[in-house]
């Protein structure tokens, strides 16, 4: 432990001296105590979120949606990439920050939930009922202000059977804090390919647009996205660690010799035809 006494205190006069050793025995007298006595500290939650790629979600899985109409997980799948977030609706804290970051991000991109993509936010707590996932799809499809968001946006409750086995075909883990009436869990979100396999993690609370965009089209596996998109997933690649794309050397290196290769070839053919259109006159 590094003390907070200076050297510079013995220099001081006497009185001083004192004070300053005093002052020390305080703060480390403060860091040795027990927080309270006789009562042993909360052990850590197992929480966290394991990287799963390339897994398959169950698809048959049976969920409510916002309506209390009872769904498969599957019914969301089959033609488009889907974000998936893992999040429950009376959250007080982490939750409702995880599906600002989504919306914010998905606010900056051109794609469109329910046209491009959907996004399906299933609750992992068992009690609650479709009411509360009615109420939370109205926030946040009026926080996103997009024509037609209803039909891109789904929030799901289920059994407990249920939850359990997605959320550890995902990697999510997440643990009950009876003394706070809380769940501990992680942040992040899940992009699934239209077949339900497992392309890309998102860690955080806070999601890139870039990053988000090229995950949906690499989920997407070329059908949607742009001439620029698959340029950029050229110079980019994703990095499982981090959970985000980062920039790719050699490949850029590549991508901007083959643009130089192209440019100046340009040019040379356009100088010829004009030497040749001077001689000619």
């Amino acid at each position: 432990m590094v003390s907070t006494f200076s050297p510079l205190a013995l220099l001081a006069p006497r009185p001083f001296r004192l004070l300053a050793l005093g002052g020390c025995f305080l703060v480390l007298t403060a860091f040795t105590l027990p927080v309270s006595a006789g009562e042993p500290l909360s052990p850590v939650p197992d929480v966290g979120i394991d990287q799963h790629l390339n897994a398959q979600v169950p698809l048959e899985l049976n969920f409510r949606d916002e309506t209390g109409r009872g769904v498969r997980l599957g019914d969301y799948l089959g033609s488009k990439p889907v974000i998936l977030v893992f999040a429950y609706y009376r959250c007080p804290m982490l939750c409702p920050l995880v599906l600002d970051g989504v919306v914010k991000s998905l606010r900056v991109l051109s794609f469109d939930a329910g046209e491009q993509f959907a996004v399906v936010v299933v609750s992992f707590a068992a009690d609650e009922a479709p009411t509360l996932a009615a109420a939370k799809k109205e926030q946040i499809v009026r926080q996103y202000a997009r024509p037609g968001a209803a039909a891109g946006w789904h929030f799901l409750t289920g059994e407990e059977a249920a939850i359990a086995r997605l959320t550890q075909t995902v990697g999510f883990r997440y643990a009950y804090d009876g003394k706070h009436r809380q769940y501990a869990h992680a942040a992040g979100i899940v992009v699934l390919t239209p077949q339900g396999r497992i392309a890309r993690y998102f860690y955080g609370i806070e999601f890139a647009p870039r990053d988000l965009r090229l995950g949906l089209v690499e989920a997407a596996v070329d059908k949607i996205g742009t001439v620029a998109d698959q340029l950029l997933l050229l110079c980019y690649h994703y990095d499982p660690t981090a959970g985000k794309y980062t920039t790719l050397t050699l490949s850029a290196l590549r991508v901007g010799g083959a643009m130089t290769v192209v440019a100046l070839g340009t040019f040379i053919v356009i100088a010829g035809r004009r030497d040749k259109m001077r001689k000619g006159a």
